[in-house]
């Protein structure tokens, strides 16, 4: 497990500051740059956000945000950051490539599957209370605002992963159906920090366990990594356990992100 972050230092992190060109900066979005909300549709990330993103990405070889959402959502969130953060959305399916929405070609084929999954959450949950996140490429029930549905979502999802197999990925009083093709956090991970000197990643849930085990593959290949749990009584003790560093909430989270960003410059 982790140790808790003072305010008064980066701790682990430090060790991105040795060669801050060669070095990846990643992070998640909700519960980590952004606080968690009853609806997730109006979830911001913290006023600063932005702009310490894009100080990263004047200083860190790579800084990118890799969420559940769907990429235009982030870009519309995340715009005062910068071309220089790159974004990955719904868990690396899709992508902002010079300004346009880029979708992996796997996803193609489950499509259908997802939009079956959405037209009969609608038709399920039309008016209890349970929010129907429809993303394209996947879909997300949310019961924040419906806590006694959380069991009836969760029975639904599981019957229709098993109709489409599409597979279930848990989140914050949430379940989500998505393509079973093989691209998660931990991919895109891969993907972005390989080669890097130090790379670490920030997240809050369970959806980032991947990517703190693609940073243990790193580590065998010579990266030095740090894995940053941003963490509330909700985060799952395994992502805790699995961490080097915790942060106590977003707003702790963005501190250290300033204070990375500051003592890369000077």
């Amino acid at each position: 497990m982790g140790d808790d972050v003072s305010d008064d230092g980066l701790g682990l992190l430090a060790v991105l500051l040795g060669n801050p060109a060669a070095s990846a900066v990643l992070s998640d979005f909700d519960g980590t740059l952004a606080p968690i909300v009853a609806d997730p549709a109006l979830a911001y990330p913290l006023p600063e956000a932005p702009g310490v993103l894009g100080a990263l990405a004047r200083r860190f070889g790579i800084v990118a945000v890799i969420s559940g959402r769907p990429v235009s959502f982030l870009a519309q969130r995340l715009a005062a950051a910068g071309p220089g953060v790159r974004l990955y959305g719904a868990y690396g399916l899709e992508w902002i490539e010079a300004g346009t929405v880029r979708r992996a070609a796997e996803v193609e084929p489950w499509l259908g599957p997802v939009a079956r999954v959405v037209d009969a959450a609608r038709s399920e949950f039309g008016r209890d209370g349970v929010g129907i996140e429809d993303k394209g490429v996947s879909v997300t029930l949310h019961w924040r605002q419906a806590p006694g549905s959380g069991d009836r979502a969760s029975d639904f999802a599981r019957l229709w992963s098993d109709r489409t197999g599409l597979v279930l990925q848990p989140g914050r009083m949430a379940v989500e159906l998505r393509p079973p093709v093989g691209i998660d956090k931990g991919s895109v991970v891969l993907a972005l920090a390989r080669g890097t000197v130090a790379a670490c990643f920030a997240g809050d849930d369970a959806g980032d366990l991947p990517a703190f085990s693609a940073l243990d593959v790193l580590d065998t290949e010579g990266t030095r990594t740090v894995r940053l749990a941003v963490a509330d009584e909700e985060t799952p003790p395994a992502l805790v356990a699995a961490a080097d560093v915790v942060a106590r909430g977003p707003v702790e989270a963005l501190d250290l992100l300033r204070t990375l960003a500051t003592r890369a410059r000077a």
